[in-house]
């Protein structure tokens, strides 16, 4: 959005100021001391849509914002101690220094970060940190459908659901939009409490128990019929499986690795600049 000459016009009215302080650009708007803010400076994108009169006022607030932070720099610069600057002045390099070289060094491990692990590593990883995988909370693999009482193929559901062979998953699968929800992988583990906060019926408290032993469940509420077959389950305290550890063990791989390169891409560029002639250590 580019600003009208009448914004122009009223910024020169509003905030005027002694001209022999301004220079020689049209574009200044305000003065601190012997800082100048520039029309340029101000992101007047944050103002589109506004009428004419709320885009001064926001403006203004920016203007006013800039002067305060301004002077806010200026009065730490006459009033703290040189020593505190200087302290502040390093720790502002050492920032600057930290963002460029870890942005760079980012970009780098993307480009040469090799992510193909193998199921060997990931063996061997989770057998060396076994204690990192103790379950804190139960574990269940199950399956449940929730659907509405009274659908007339409600008894074939429950047929097929219990048996559950290739063609009955394959039925459930195709017909799915029947139900209010559904959950058809009970090859996966997932936590006791996403089961709870999926199926109401079980969030009355005595209703949990059935979640502690393997199962058929069938349980009624005013929205519906819920089928649940509870095929494994881990209590707290038992060593998660591996294929539940999964995504850790892939992080725990990847960090290592990540580390490892960020220090021979360090060493490197050390020695690539030595090779070059760019550094240089004096005797």
């Amino acid at each position: 959005m580019k600003i009208s000459r009448f914004f122009s016009l009223c910024f020169l009215v509003i905030f005027s100021c002694d001209l022999a302080l301004k220079p020689n650009s049209q574009d200044s708007i305000a003065r601190v001391n012997s800082s100048f803010l520039t029309l340029d400076d101000i992101d007047t994108a944050l103002f589109e849509g506004l009428s004419q009169q709320d885009s001064l006022i926001q403006i203004q607030n920016a203007i006013n914002n800039w002067a305060t932070e301004q002077l806010l720099q200026d009065g730490a610069r006459i009033n703290l101690e040189e020593e505190q600057q200087s302290e502040f002045e390093i720790l502002v390099q050492q920032y600057k220094s930290d963002l460029y070289t870890s942005a760079y060094l980012e970009a780098l491990v993307k480009q040469n970060l090799d992510t193909t692990i193998t199921n060997q590593e990931l063996e061997e990883v989770y057998i060396q940190n076994k204690e990192l995988f103790v379950l804190k909370e139960d574990l269940i693999k199950l399956r449940y459908i929730n659907h509405d009482k009274n659908l007339p193929n409600s008894n074939e559901i429950k047929r097929r659901f219990r048996r559950y062979n290739a063609e009955d998953r394959n039925v459930l699968d195709t017909i799915s939009l029947q139900f209010n929800s559904f959950f058809l992988n009970d090859s996966v583990w997932i936590k006791s409490s996403q089961v709870v906060s999926k199926i109401k019926p079980l969030q009355k408290g005595f209703n949990k128990v059935l979640l502690k032993k393997i199962n058929f469940i069938q349980l009624k509420d005013s929205l519906g019929l819920y089928l649940m077959e509870i095929k494994d389950l881990l209590e707290i305290g038992s060593q998660a499986p591996m294929a539940y550890a999964l995504p850790t063990l892939k992080q725990i791989i990847i960090n290592k690795r990540k580390l490892k390169l960020v220090n021979q891409l360090k060493s490197e560029i050390v020695d690539d600049a030595i090779k070059n002639k760019k550094f240089e250590i004096y005797e």
